[in-house]
Parts: C-alpha cells; structure tokens; sequence
C-alpha cells in the first residue's frame, strides 16, 4: 500500500458559528471545498470527503461518505475517512481551511517518510505553533481507523487529543520554530468559523489579486 496516497476533506461540522453550512462556503465564484480538493490533488491520487449531507454532492468527483457514528465529532469524521483512504497515512484537513502550502505537505511527507526507512513511525504528524496543537493539515496513520471506533463506543472522551492522549499513541510535532526555519506559510491553519472572519479573507484574497 502507498504510504501518501489519500487526503480526507472534514465537511460534518455544524456551522453554528457561521449560521450556515460551511460546506457549502463560495469565494469568488467558486464552492472552497472543491477548491481545496482541487489543490490537494496536486499531491494526493484519492480525496475523500467526510459529510453529513450526501447529497450536497452530487455528480462529485471525489470518494463522498458520511460518518459511520453520528454526532461524534470530528473524531468519528476522521475515522471513516481513514477506512475509506487507500494509504498507509492519510491528510487530514478541514473544509474551511482555504489555504494549502505545497512545501509543508512535502515536508510532512519527508518526516514521515524518514521515520518509516528508520523502522519508528509514529501514530500522528501535526503541528504544535506556540502551545495551540493544530490537529488538521496533518497525517494520520490509517491503523487509527478501529481504535477511533473503539474509543467512542467506550469512552466518556471525543475530542482527537483525549484520544490519542488516552490511548498513548505516539505523535510528531512540528513546533513554531522548526515551522519559521521553514518559512512555511503562516496562514494555513486558519479557519472561517464566522461571518466576519469569512469577510475578512475574501477580502485578502481579493487584495492579493489585485497587487
């Protein structure tokens, strides 16, 4: 099995904040979800998308599923996604996370590709930027899958770090100074949670169009 094959789009959240699905966000005429798979197709062969309303997607082009355990949280979204991925880790990102920086994927990519070659893989790849764990634009070892199941059929816990921290899987971080060394872009992991931070980005963007 590939090791980097497989990426998986989080699209099951609630939106409260937002007042309306953020699935469905457009930015410049586009629907950002598709745009996000767009761009991650220039590094992954298999996207998959994790939803609670299929039928917001028809006639998509990508692996469209829904959670197996409902209400569960992102937990349970990123568990299907790894069932379903056809490699042996798996990028994990949200779908209102509109940035993508090909340098951090590759450089992910190389650390865990180092760590298999020295017989040490570990369980999860994220970033942790200044004490705030970034746990989406990450890889997952697909293993993961079952024990997520598990966990949220028995424990009292369902967010992803009670989870790995209860089950003493292994975790690499990327800290905020190996992230600078590297100059990766620090806007990747921001999220359009509201309508004001929404506004705020189509207004960068439309900004950087226009310079």
């Amino acid at each position: 099995m590939d090791n980097f094959k497989s990426a998986v789009i989080l699209a099951g959240g609630q939106s409260s904040r937002m007042e309306f699905d953020k699935q469905c966000l457009i930015i410049n005429e586009k629907r950002l979800i598709f745009e996000i798979a767009r761009k991650l197709e220039n590094h992954f062969d298999d996207i998959t998308i994790v939803t609670n309303k299929k039928e917001y997607y028809q006639d998509c082009k990508y692996n469209v599923v829904s959670d197996e355990m409902k209400n569960m949280g992102p937990l349970a979204g990123i568990s299907v996604g790894l069932k379903q991925s056809l490699s042996n880790y798996v990028y994990i990102i949200a779908c209102d996370m509109p940035n993508i920086d090909a340098r951090y994927i590759k450089y992910l990519k190389n650390k865990v590709q180092k760590d298999i070659q020295a017989k040490k893989s570990l369980d999860i790849y994220i970033s942790n930027i200044n004490n705030k764990i970034q746990l989406f634009q990450g890889f997952y070892k697909k293993e993961l899958s079952h024990e997520i199941n598990d966990y949220l059929l028995y424990g009292s816990k369902r967010s992803v770090i009670s989870f790995y921290e209860r089950t003493n899987k292994n975790v690499s971080y990327i800290d905020g100074k190996e992230f600078r060394e590297h100059e990766f872009r620090n806007d990747i992991f921001i999220n359009l949670n509201t309508k004001e931070e929404l506004n705020l980005y189509k207004k960068e963007v439309e900004n950087y169009e226009c310079s």
